[in-house]
Formats: structure tokens, sequence, C-alpha cells
């Protein structure tokens, strides 16, 4: 069985990574000219050889999404977490795939920012503003969603940091790249 522990070890191990990146809240920046830091572009990276090829596994404390390849290898990208994001561990599925998702901000969200988030409570048809971005797959377990998802997102500069809001979020060109490589049905598994 694969743990937390072994799958980060071996993973930072492969990547040279030593300690995790600190936890930061995003500021608001404008998205003209923002350049993701390397570190957090899609790389193929060795992991332990064990685990499965086609599952994705992410680590919210390093901001880091796996697709597994097999063979010892996956892709990783870097992520975004929001506070709903950390609050979510364990395995699920991919349940549904959206592509330019229409979104709706939870119930938590407007209570916790009612002038940012009250105006949307109808919701916001899909387009290169929505906050789930160009790309959204949604989690289940046993058959029902789990209001989690993979997402993209119109603030790249948010990429490698604990937002407030939002679930796994990704670079919206990231997002198209790991939609169109899983299908319905694709473990997840989420480690803190």
């Amino acid at each position: 069985m694969t743990t937390r522990r072994n799958f980060i070890g071996t993973a930072a191990a492969a990547a040279g990574l030593i300690c995790s990146p600190a936890i930061l809240r995003a500021a608001e920046q404008p998205q003209t000219q923002y350049t993701v830091p390397d570190r957090f572009m899609p790389k193929v990276v060795r992991v332990k050889q064990s685990i499965p090829a086609g599952e994705i596994h992410i680590v919210t404390g390093r901001h880091y999404l796996y697709y597994m390849l097999g063979e010892g290898q996956a892709i990783r990208y870097g992520v975004a977490v929001g506070a709903e994001g950390l609050n979510f561990r364990g395995s699920a599925v991919v349940g549904r795939k959206e592509e330019w998702p229409s979104w709706r901000p939870t119930q938590a969200m407007i209570e916790r920012e009612p002038e940012k988030y009250g105006p949307l409570a109808d919701g916001m048809e899909g387009g290169p503003n929505n906050p789930l971005g160009a790309r959204a797959m949604y989690l289940y377990r046993s058959g029902r969603d789990t209001a989690y998802r993979i997402h993209g997102t119109p603030q790249p500069w948010t990429i490698g940091r604990s937002v407030s809001s939002g679930c796994i979020r990704m670079v919206n060109d990231h997002a198209v790249d790991l939609y169109e490589r899983v299908p319905t049905g694709t473990r997840v598994t989420v480690y803190s």
C-alpha cells in the first residue's frame, strides 16, 4: 500500500525537493505578462515504481499534482490549493468532466466574502474569466459528487500557493492537458 510518506519521499527525492513551499495567500495580481515559476511547470519526474499508471495523486502541502505514467514516472504539475481543497483527503474518482464549465460559489464562500461572491450566487457561465477555468474534473465518492474539483484558473499567479477559495487549481493549459489524458473513472488520491 502506498502511503503519503512513501509517495512524497520517492517523488521528492527524484525531483530534488527538500522542503515544501511556504503557505502563502495569493495577492490579487494582474494576469498580463505573468510567468509561472519553472518548478510549477509540467515535468516528468520519478515516483515510486509500484504506483499504477493512469492515477492522479495530489500532495496539497507541496502544491503538486502527479499524473502517473507508469514504470516509476509521472507528470508533475504545479497547483494552487483553495480552502476547500485543503479540507479534502483520501480517494475519489473523476466522475464527470466539463469543458468551459459553469460555476456557482459555495454557501461558505458567499458567507466568507459576501461582497465578492453574493452577486454570483446564481452562478456564472463558462468562459475565460470563470473561476473553474478552461476545464474541470469533478471528484466523486460512491457515485456522489463531493463538490471538490480539479480545474483550470484565470489566475495563474496563484499556482504554488494556498488561496482563500477553490479546490485544486491548475494553469488553464495544464488543466486542458490533464483533461485530455484522464478518462472518467480515473482514481484520485489527495494527501496533505
